[in-house]
């Protein structure tokens, strides 16, 4: 030590004392958040698609809506979430939004598809208690003004009236709706595809042999017709059906339909909207995770 030049010396006596301001800063910083209880929330883990921490939604609720997410990413890639808290003091809700973004990583990585739909229930409204945070990737049709539309105009009305599960239907109905008009690229394929097309292919054989059906008893009538007269017969003059043709015309219509009915709802009810998805009652929950998604502070806060 004493053949330390001198300069080197004083260098070494001024790195100590900065050492030792740096403990006693941070010592005087923890006793503060002692003292003021300023802590800020933990990042609750990512266990599904809807995560409700306070008990806003009954939990049919809470599964119809996991099981429309669930279908929705299935379908498209994109990974919707939400996430309901009582409060996110002493942060604004924008910066406690993107801790949970960067911890979630939602949304495929390379392509930044992800949302989340952030409600903070006891908020002040000087921080704000709603939030649509938008990767990156969906910024171009989630934009920062759209964002906000849907908070103002589709999610407060319903919490107004405190209907919380109709504001998160609407809501991420208006954020899908919005998503599905940029090219995502598909989704890989999943290891239930084998057995829906199994059960498409039973589908169509049973609906082709119902179509065979109904042709022999069209013709069969048709040579009845010719035997018997009949109860109604066609007017030339207004050009009228006669009853068997309006009648197998009838069952048609309604087979067809029902037919497309029955295959939307073995979709899962995404392709008109997300009202056909909310009739069931199940949990596909299981294993959820981000997908490596980054966000960069898109999108928009709110209030009811």
């Amino acid at each position: 030590m004493h053949a330390l030049p001198r300069w080197a010396r004083v260098g070494l006596l001024s790195l100590m004392l900065m050492l030792q301001a740096l403990v006693q800063m941070q010592a005087q910083a923890q006793t503060q958040t002692q003292e003021t209880g300023f802590q800020l929330k933990p990042v609750p883990p990512l266990r599904a698609r809807v995560n409700d921490e306070v008990g806003m939604l009954a939990p049919d609720q809470r599964a119809r809506l996991e099981n429309v997410l669930a279908d929705y990413e299935q379908r498209t890639g994109s990974q919707i979430a939400v996430l309901l808290v009582a409060s996110t003091e002493p942060e604004a809700i924008e910066q406690y939004s993107i801790r949970v973004t960067d911890a979630w990583k939602l949304g495929r990585k390379g392509i930044d598809d992800g949302v989340l739909l952030l409600v903070a229930r006891d908020n002040p409204k000087a921080l704000r208690r709603l939030r649509i945070e938008a990767g990156r990737g969906v910024q171009g049709v989630l934009t920062d003004a759209q964002s906000k539309r849907i908070l103002q105009d589709t999610i407060a009305p319903h919490f107004q009236q405190n209907d919380y599960y109709g504001g998160l239907v609407a809501g991420v109905g208006a954020i899908s709706a919005l998503l599905d008009k940029e090219k995502f690229p598909a989704p890989a394929p999943q290891a239930q595809a084998p057995a829906q097309a199994a059960d498409g292919d039973g589908a169509g054989i049973g609906f082709g042999v119902i179509m065979i059906l109904l042709g022999i008893v069209f013709i069969a009538s048709m040579f009845r017709r010719r035997r018997r007269p009949v109860a109604y017969q066609p007017d030339p003059r207004q050009g009228q059906p006669g009853w068997g043709a309006g009648a197998t015309g009838f069952i048609l219509g309604n087979i067809l339909a029902n037919a497309q009915a029955d295959q939307a709802r073995r979709r899962g009810g995404f392709d008109g909207g997300f009202g056909g998805g909310l009739s069931g009652g199940g949990d596909s929950s299981g294993g959820f995770s981000g997908g490596g998604g980054s966000f960069d502070g898109g999108g928009a806060s709110g209030d009811w």
